[in-house]
């Protein structure tokens, strides 16, 4: 007989996208003269820069001739990738990042969701609620989470850092024993974001607590202000106590591409049940090189591009044109009275349903009267009960229609 891995049979439901496509594809089916707008999973929609395009057919190039033809590459990733990481994403910004230190790989979502295999089962978890559900999941799957308790709709090993319209939605530090924290930052669902002085009160607390924060800051490219940094590394001591992680998907368009790194330093350990020190460095090369055959060139090209004069250039188009969109929707929610957070330094608008409607009412009522896809917010977690989320990834003629259509609704 063989056994199944039980902990999957803990999982709730469907994965919260999967749902939303679910939903959409049954109403397209039975409404079919109806013009569906998806302002909900956050896929881009804009074409790939130019220079992307140029270094990647480029790149198909040198593949068709035996001389230039590479097969398979390095699992971490090409120097040309990593050195142009290093030099304009951290050195940048005066942060020492090490090429033995970058992990190229094909998602962010892979990334944040594989980590977790480094670290003991025992491993106590913190996570923000609401949450990107691939953080709660898959410590789910590999038996972290304790049971699901429906009274409280959460796990009950699980540490949920809440984060309210009391809290401006940035949680405040665990109130118990926490060993992993994931952080995200701009925040996916809230579109939020922390000062230098907020992060840095997390980089205390692990450090203080033997903790490692799990810091993914995929919309980093969307931040406009000042205060708000792109990278945990800005904080002093953060290289001891947290692993970053980074997409190429939404800042170059590359959810077809697939494309992602992540940073571990050689200074952040982990600990032995007798207390040994162990390199997470180490564990980390270890589990990528073997699982894992590397990011093909062509596509590594194509990422290298982004970095070039031309590249930058077309990127900050593409980040101010959602950023526009951003924009568009959050004042144009707010000039109806609805109570709307983010927007500002991410591509996500975060709105508080209106008239009490729990947040897959307010799914069914967008669908419905106005054609619209969203995200219910209590998909990403039970203080997201009574939010809904909406993308500014989609094109400027469908944002405008749709702000136009919720402005029709009856709320």
């Amino acid at each position: 007989m063989t056994l199944i891995n039980g902990n999957y049979l803990e999982l709730q439901g469907s994965y919260l996208f999967s749902e939303v496509a679910k939903r959409r594809t049954k109403f397209a089916q039975e409404n079919p003269n109806a013009e569906i707008i998806s302002l909900g999973i956050g896929d881009v929609t804009r074409g790939l820069p130019e220079a992307v395009i140029k270094a990647m057919h480029s790149a198909v190039d040198e593949m068709a001739v035996p001389g230039s033809f590479r097969g398979y590459g390095p699992e971490q990733g090409y120097d040309f990738l990593i050195n142009a990481i290093i030099e304009n994403d951290y050195k940048a910004r005066g942060i020492d990042i090490q090429a033995n230190e970058v992990f190229l790989s094909d998602g962010s979502k892979c990334d944040v969701g594989n980590i977790q295999e480094i670290f003991s089962n025992d491993t106590i978890v913190a996570v923000q609620d609401p949450v990107y559900p691939v953080y709660v999941d898959t410590n789910v799957m590999a038996g972290r989470s304790g049971k699901f308790n429906k009274e409280t709709n959460r796990y009950d090993n699980i540490v949920y850092l809440e984060c309210t319209a009391d809290n401006n939605f940035k949680p405040s530090l665990p109130d118990r024993k926490a060993d992993l924290i994931y952080l995200c930052y701009p925040n996916n669902p809230t579109g939020m974001t922390l000062s230098k002085d907020e992060l840095k009160k997390w980089v205390d607390y692990a450090k203080a607590n033997n903790a490692i924060i799990l810091y993914d800051s995929a919309y980093e490219a969307f931040i406009q202000e000042e205060d708000v940094p792109h990278s945990i590394y800005e904080i002093e001591g953060a290289k001891e106590v947290a692993i970053e992680f980074r997409s190429f998907s939404k800042t170059a368009g590359f959810t077809g591409i697939r494309c992602a790194y992540t940073v571990v330093p050689r200074e952040l350990k982990g600990f032995t049940p007798d207390g040994q020190q162990v390199l997470l460095n180490d564990l980390w090369n270890r589990r990528h090189t073997t699982k894992f055959n590397g990011v093909s060139y062509v596509t590594q090209r194509g990422a290298a591009a982004i970095y070039s004069p031309e590249g930058k250039e077309q990127i900050k188009a593409l980040v101010d044109y959602y950023m526009t969109n951003a924009k568009i929707i959050r004042e144009g929610l707010a000039s109806i009275g609805l109570e709307v957070y983010g927007g500002v330094n991410a591509p996500y608008i975060w709105l508080k349903t209106p008239n009490g409607l729990d947040s897959w009412a307010f799914f069914d009522k967008l669908l419905s009267e106005a054609n619209i896809v969203g995200t219910p917010g209590v998909g990403f977690g039970q203080s997201g009960q009574g939010y809904f989320r909406l993308t500014a990834f989609g094109s400027r003629e469908n944002t405008e229609k749709a702000v136009e259509r919720i402005r029709g609704l009856s709320l």
